[in-house]
């Protein structure tokens, strides 16, 4: 155990002051400084709530939705802030790469770190709102704990692939930025999968994204919320394609940043 300590001391130490730095850097000379952090996802939810409940009537039928909708965008922010900036993170620090010598996974981590900070910061405003809407929270929320570590593995695992692509590519970023406009509107966050013909919303469920999403609503805001069990009924073997989809992404990804890591220093 020591030993493993002293091999990861430094890591520990450097992403710290990543992190650190990056979030200081990030609200410079801004007014309002950390509270954009909150006020960015709120506004977004306020204009989203307006339109999708007041005029296209999307929320009518689900309990709770103001809250069903802000976890909704709470957990696709996240995702967006972290993949966005994992895009550029290694080209980024190409001048501290080409002058120290140390695990290249840690400009990754420390993007996600970053992201985990204002995910935290957003969830308050979650528990606000889901205060002021008398949402009933059972022993069931624990389950958003292991759905958080599925969140930030499906993140790092589009923050390996993109950093090391971009570093050879950097049409990456712009091919990135439309594929997540798309996702967007092809993920359930914005409507319940109710409302999508049966046979699509087969599909979308599969997507590792989309089964986080539905799964954190379904334990902590109604059971009403479809998930793999209830649009798949009795066959239990499909729980395993998102979560093994997603492992198996992850260690393919993994493997592509670290045998390309190596090469950085060169490259950027």
């Amino acid at each position: 155990m020591q030993r493993i300590k002293q091999r990861y001391r430094y890591s520990l130490i450097l992403l710290r002051e990543l992190v650190r730095t990056d979030f200081k850097i990030r609200y410079q000379n801004s007014i309002l400084g950390y509270v954009w952090s909150l006020l960015r996802p709120l506004l977004l939810f306020l204009i989203l709530y307006f339109v999708f409940t007041k005029f296209l009537k999307v929320g009518n039928g689900v309990p709770y939705y103001p809250v069903y909708l802000l976890l909704g965008l709470l957990f696709w922010n996240f995702f967006v802030e972290a993949t966005i900036g994992s895009v550029q993170a290694i080209v980024g620090k190409g001048d501290l790469i080409r002058k120290i010598n140390f695990p290249k996974y840690v400009i990754i981590l420390s993007i996600i770190a970053g992201a985990l900070i204002n995910f935290g910061l957003t969830a308050i405003v979650v528990i606000i709102f889901m205060i002021f809407e008398h949402v009933p929270v059972s022993w069931q929320a624990l389950w958003l704990i292991p759905l958080l570590f599925e969140l930030i593995l499906i993140a790092l695992t589009a923050g390996f692939f993109l950093s090391t692509a971009f570093v050879r590519f950097r049409d990456v970023s712009y091919i990135w930025e439309v594929i997540i406009q798309a996702a967007f509107y092809i993920t359930p966050i914005l409507y319940p999968l109710s409302r999508i013909p049966h046979t699509f919303s087969r599909i979308m469920i599969l997507n590792p994204f989309a089964q986080v999403i539905q799964d954190s609503r379904y334990v902590l805001i109604t059971h009403s919320t479809e998930t793999i069990s209830t649009i798949y009924g009795g066959d239990k073997w499909i729980w395993g394609i998102p979560i093994g989809l997603t492992i198996i992404l992850f260690i393919a990804t993994s493997t592509y940043f670290r045998k390309h890591s190596k090469f950085f220093a060169e490259e950027v």
